[in-house]
């Protein structure tokens, strides 16, 4: 959400590093990577095939990448290595491996640093398992311009802007990931396409899961609880690709976002309302089905235009002349959508507290077969 603060009134906080939310390549001096281990695989990691190298506890990451071909499989052994990675290759695959008391992979921060792990453009077929990434100063994980991507199991603890971030990627899955503490979003896919985010948990960040200015995204199955936002899908100005399109939101457990929002002040993520379940901002052809969305005090599930969250912000409506901002042929159906608007807080413009809210922009948008007790308005144009 970054570059949409440079609409931000004057007076509000900006800092450049914090428009872009890149990352610096990493500076671990590279030693000898160690051979492949002989030992069994794990059923689960047997697609990937035998290490082509292993990286005992104490040793670089950076330098059995910087030693691989493109294509290696990387294993690295239980420890917590205070260093980070830069993945500059095709089809690199990094893979933690779990210590004979159940320890894993963790990957810390040694200081100053603002990525875990960076995987540039040339890094198409990235893979990343069973690793935990924490306290960096911008991103755990970071992807740009990256094709075919996998990550897995992947725990992203207090990094401060995002915990897995892909942005201008494409045909990437991100499946049974954790990610909490961040500022910003904990799971954050920005203009990318073919992207699934399945079965994945989020807590005690701005938002939990976040799609901004994409296209054919699915979010399958995850949970989103303690955040400021539960899902945040938003087509905002101010970017290179600047249309969102055919959002696939279904089977989530979204419930109890009603955390003080802790973002930066002035940086647009600070006015995202707390207490939002599911948002809807912007963005067209929007499926949002079987849904179990609870507890959240400002409303469940929320369709409104990009200009509704300008208004949040104290923005004019000339700060999105380069976007449609209005959603259109958004289906709602079949959510359990109840306990929601108990408590809205105060905004700078009012908002009613309902399970299902609509601000009544857009075309063709329709509501069916829902478990709702307050929806605004009261009566919602039903599907067909």
């Amino acid at each position: 959400m970054k570059s949409f603060m440079r609409f931000l009134p004057p007076g509000a906080f900006l800092t450049a590093a914090l428009i872009f939310g890149g990352c610096s390549r990493s500076s671990n001096s590279p030693t000898a990577s160690n051979p492949a281990a002989l030992a069994p695989l794990p059923e689960e990691l047997k697609r990937f095939g035998r290490p082509d190298a292993v990286v005992k506890a104490g040793q670089s990451i950076q330098a059995a990448v910087d030693a691989a071909s493109p294509g290696a499989v990387i294993h690295i052994e239980a420890g917590t290595y205070s260093q980070s990675v830069t993945v500059y290759k095709a089809g690199i695959k990094l893979i933690g491996l779990t210590g004979p008391n159940g320890e894993g992979v963790v990957l810390e921060n040694p200081g100053g640093v603002d990525c875990g792990i960076m995987v540039t453009d040339a890094g198409d077929g990235f893979a990343l398992l069973n690793v935990t990434v924490r306290n960096f100063e911008e991103n755990g994980v970071y992807l740009e311009q990256v094709d075919g991507f996998y990550i897995s199991n992947v725990t992203a603890i207090d990094n401060v802007e995002y915990g897995i971030y892909p942005v201008r990627s494409t045909r990437g899955v991100i499946e049974r990931c954790s990610a909490t503490g961040s500022e910003d979003t904990g799971i954050y896919v920005g203009r990318s396409t073919g992207v699934t985010v399945r079965n994945c948990t989020a807590f005690g960040n701005v938002n939990g899961i976040e799609v901004h200015n994409c296209s054919n995204i699915k979010l399958l199955a995850n949970e989103s609880y303690d955040n400021v936002a539960g899902i945040l899908v938003a087509l905002l100005p101010a970017e290179a690709v600047n249309v969102s399109s055919g959002i696939l939101i279904s089977g989530n457990h979204i419930h109890d976002n009603n955390h003080v929002n802790f973002a930066e002040p002035g940086t647009s993520e600070s006015f995202v309302p707390s207490g939002s379940g599911i948002l809807v901002i912007g963005a067209d052809r929007a499926i949002v089905e079987e849904n179990r969305v609870t507890g959240n005090k400002l409303v469940g599930i929320a369709l409104g235009s990009s200009l509704l969250f300008g208004a949040l912000a104290g923005l004019p409506p000339e700060a999105f002349a380069n976007i449609e901002p209005n959603p259109d042929r958004a289906r709602i159906s079949n959510n359990v959508v109840t306990g929601n608007g108990s408590d809205p807080p105060p905004l700078p413009i009012p908002l009613p507290g309902a399970d299902l809210l609509w601000d009544g922009s857009g075309v063709d948008n329709c509501w069916s077969g829902n478990t709702s007790t307050i929806n605004f308005p009261e009566s919602l144009p039903a599907c067909d």
